[in-house]
C-alpha cells in the first residue's frame, strides 16, 4: 500500500473538521520571524525561481529548485543525489513508514497525540509535471532573496546528526529521496497536518497564506490561487 493513501487515510477525520480550526500553529524552533508577505505576485524582471505547488484530494507538497536552496543556506541529506529539483513534504512518521494500512489506534494516536514527524525530500531529475503527474501542479514565482528564510525553516525542521546534518531514517516513498527525522518540538497532531507543513513553508517565501486556512489541500490552494500570490494551474493530475 502506497504512503499516499497512509496519508490520506490520517487526513479524512482532519477534513472533517477542517472547518472549526481557528488556531495559530508554531513554527519550528531556532527559525527567524516569518518575512513581510508581498503585496502582489512577482514582477518578470525581479530576480526569481519557480516554485511548484502539488496537490491531490488531501496531501500537499513543494518543488523547489535545488540548487537556490543550497546557495540560501539549505543543508540536503547527503545520502540525497544532487539534482535540478526537489520535491518536499511532511508528515506522520509512521503513515510514510508503515507497510500496512494504520489501524484505528495508530490514526487516533496520530492525530489527537503529539506523534514523531518527517519530512520527505526527493530528487526530480526530469520536467516536474510528467515525474509529478499524479498529482495536480500549480507554479508561482518566489524572489531568489526568501531563499534564506525558507532554508532556516527546512533546516530547522530537520533532526541534525554530530556533523551538522540531517538525519535520516528510511528511503523515501518513491524516488530516490530519503525521510528525514524531525524534531520533537515539531510533532505531528491535529490540526497540524501536511497542509500546515506546506503552508509555513510558503508563509516563509512570503506567500500570503494562513494555517487555519490550509487544513485542507483545497483550502490552502484556494489561499494559493489568490492575485497576491499568483499561483496558477500548470497541469492536471492523473
Amino acid at each position: 500500500m502506497s504512503p499516499l493513501r497512509f496519508r490520506s487515510l490520517l487526513l479524512l477525520p482532519a477534513a472533517v473538521l477542517a472547518s472549526s480550526c481557528a488556531m495559530h500553529l508554531p513554527e519550528p524552533a531556532g527559525i527567524p520571524s516569518r518575512m513581510e508577505t508581498r503585496s502582489m505576485p512577482v514582477a518578470a524582471e525581479e530576480p526569481s525561481v519557480d516554485i511548484y505547488l502539488l496537490s491531490d484530494n488531501l496531501h500537499t507538497a513543494l518543488v523547489f529548485d535545488l540548487q537556490w536552496l543550497e546557495e540560501s543556506g539549505y543543508v540536503k541529506p547527503p545520502e540525497v543525489p544532487n539534482e535540478k529539483q526537489v520535491t518536499m513534504s511532511w508528515g506522520e512518521k509512521t503513515a510514510y513508514t508503515q507497510k500496512r494500512w494504520l489501524s484505528p489506534i495508530q490514526v487516533f494516536k496520530a492525530l489527537c497525540t503529539p506523534s514523531d514527524s518527517v519530512m520527505e525530500i526527493i530528487p526530480i531529475d526530469w520536467k516536474v509535471n510528467e515525474v509529478c503527474h499524479h498529482q495536480t501542479g500549480y507554479v508561482a514565482k518566489v524572489e531568489r532573496s526568501r531563499g534564506p528564510a525558507l532554508a532556516a525553516f527546512l533546516n530547522a525542521c530537520a533532526e541534525k546528526g554530530p556533523d551538522g546534518k540531517p538525519i535520516t531514517i528510511a528511503p523515501s516513498s518513491w524516488g530516490k529521496g530519503r525521510l528525514i527525522q524531525c524534531p520533537d518540538n515539531y510533532s505531528y497532531y491535529f490540526p497540524r497536518i501536511c497542509n500546515v507543513w506546506t503552508a509555513q513553508a510558503l508563509g516563509q517565501c512570503g506567500f500570503n497564506v494562513t494555517t487555519p486556512g490550509a487544513v485542507s489541500a483545497s483550502g490552502l490552494v484556494r489561499q494559493a490561487k489568490k492575485p497576491e500570490n499568483g499561483f496558477v494551474k500548470a497541469w492536471d493530475g492523473n
